[in-house]
C-alpha cells in the first residue's frame, strides 16, 4: 500500500465529476490523512466529506471569471504550507490535467523545489459518456476524440474575460470525431451556430450535461440545431457533441 499524505508535499488530486464513490483509492488515502486541502469550486462538498475532520480547507475556487484568490496566492499557499512541513492536497474537479491549470502549478512547486505527486481523477467527459450509457468513440462513426474548451487565459486587472466561443483549428472540422467542450459558457446556441459554420452537420447529435454524476445531474438530449440556451441546465455544463453520441433513454 502506498504511503499516506507526507510532510512538506503536495498532491496534485483529481476530485472526479462529483460522486464521491468515483475517487480513487489513491485520492481518498490522501484526503483522508492531508493537513491541508485546497479545493476548486466544483469539488463537490461529499468529496470535501471525506477529507480528515482536522485538515485545514481553504477554498481556492475561481467561477466565471471572479476569482476569490489569484492563481499568484494558489502557489503561494501551496508553497508555505509545504514549507512548513505540511502535507497539501491540492483538490481539482476531474482530472487535474484537464483544463485545470495544473501545468502552471507545477511549475511553480518545480522551480520551488517542493516535491510533488499527480494523482489522476475520472474527467468529466468519462464520466457523463457513462452516465449516459453511450460511447464516446465508435469503429464507424468516430476515431477521433477531441477536448476543447470556450473558456481561456485570466483577464489581466480590469479587462472583461475573454471567451472564444470555438476552439481553433485548422480547416474543416473532422467528421468522423467526438467533440467534448468544457465551460461552455451560457450561449449555447451561439457556440451550435459557429459549430455548424466550421464544418459540423445540423443535425449531429449534442447532449448538454449539468453537474454531471451528482443529485443534481440534468440532461438535455438535442442536436446542434435544436440546440438552445434555456433548455441547458447550471454550470457546470459538458457538451458532448457527435455521431457516435447516442445515449441509452431510460423508461
Amino acid at each position: 500500500m502506498r504511503p499516506s499524505a507526507q510532510p512538506g508535499t503536495v498532491y496534485l488530486v483529481g476530485a472526479g465529476p462529483g460522486d464521491p464513490e468515483l475517487l480513487t483509492l489513491r485520492a481518498l488515502r490522501l484526503l483522508q490523512t492531508a493537513d491541508v486541502v485546497l479545493p476548486d469550486d466544483l469539488v463537490s462538498d461529499e468529496v470535501l466529506a471525506m477529507a480528515s475532520p482536522t485538515a485545514l480547507i481553504v477554498p481556492v475556487g475561481k467561477r466565471c471569471g471572479q476569482p476569490r484568490i489569484t492563481q499568484a496566492g494558489i502557489h503561494a499557499l501551496l508553497l508555505e504550507h509545504a514549507r512548513a512541513g505540511r502535507s497539501v492536497v491540492r483538490l481539482k474537479s476531474g482530472d487535474p490535467l484537464v483544463f485545470g491549470r495544473a501545468g502552471e502549478e507545477i511549475a511553480a512547486l518545480t522551480e520551488a523545489q517542493i516535491p510533488f505527486e499527480i494523482v489522476p481523477g475520472i474527467s468529466a467527459a468519462f464520466a457523463a459518456a457513462a452516465a449516459l450509457k453511450t460511447p464516446l468513440t465508435d469503429r464507424s462513426t468516430a476515431s477521433k476524440l477531441i477536448f476543447a474548451t470556450a473558456h481561456h487565459a485570466a483577464p489581466q486587472p480590469g479587462q472583461p474575460l475573454r471567451l472564444d466561443l470555438t476552439p481553433k483549428w485548422e480547416g474543416t472540422f473532422p467528421s468522423d470525431a467526438t467533440l467534448v467542450v468544457y465551460m461552455p459558457g451560457r450561449r449555447f446556441r451561439a457556440l451550435a451556430d459557429e459549430l455548424i459554420a466550421s464544418g459540423i452537420d445540423a443535425a449531429t447529435p449534442c447532449v448538454a450535461v449539468s453537474k454531471a454524476t451528482t443529485s443534481h445531474e440534468r440532461v438535455h438530449i438535442t442536436t446542434l440545431a435544436a440546440l438552445e440556451d434555456e433548455a441547458v441546465g447550471p454550470a457546470p455544463v459538458l457538451l458532448l457533441i457527435g455521431d457516435a453520441i447516442q445515449p441509452v433513454r431510460e423508461g
